[in-house]
């Protein structure tokens, strides 16, 4: 059989169990052809055990108007925020510093929870990209 011709990588932030053919959603997807429905009700069926979490949905649309999609957790600077209690990072992050550090516990929950994610099994190179992320925001972390 061959192979389907991609016609779009797509990525959407959307809460866990609580996507709609409302924006954004219908305003992606409709723009290829795709039936919404044939994303919404799965994706609600995969992440309604997730709780109140953003997570992200890489969508892939095919020529022929179906598509695949893969649920991605909760985006590493979300959980950053979370374990500290912050709304927001730093819009200056290399000269203004956000009071609060990011312990070497927190970094290793963090990137447990972000493994199944990664492109490696390596806790070390994952608290790496996760104090990255960290770092781009403002936070500093702890050593």
């Amino acid at each position: 059989m061959a192979e389907k011709k991609v016609k779009a990588n797509l990525k959407m932030k959307l809460p866990a169990g609580k996507a709609s053919a409302a924006p954004p959603v219908g305003s992606i997807l409709g723009q290829y052809g795709v039936n919404m429905m044939d994303f919404v009700n799965p994706f609600n069926e995969q992440t309604r055990d997730l709780g109140n979490v953003t997570v992200t949905a890489h969508v892939t649309v095919y020529d022929d108007r179906t598509m695949a999609f893969r649920v991605v957790g909760q985006p590493t600077d979300d959980m950053i925020r979370a374990k500290l209690g912050i709304n927001k990072g730093s819009g200056k992050p290399n000269t203004e510093k956000i009071s609060k550090k990011l312990s070497q516990s927190q970094l290793q929950e963090i990137a447990e929870s972000k493994a199944q994610d990664m492109n490696t099994d390596n806790v070390e190179a994952i608290k790496k990209q996760v104090a990255g992320t960290a770092r781009s925001m403002g936070v500093e972390v702890e050593e």
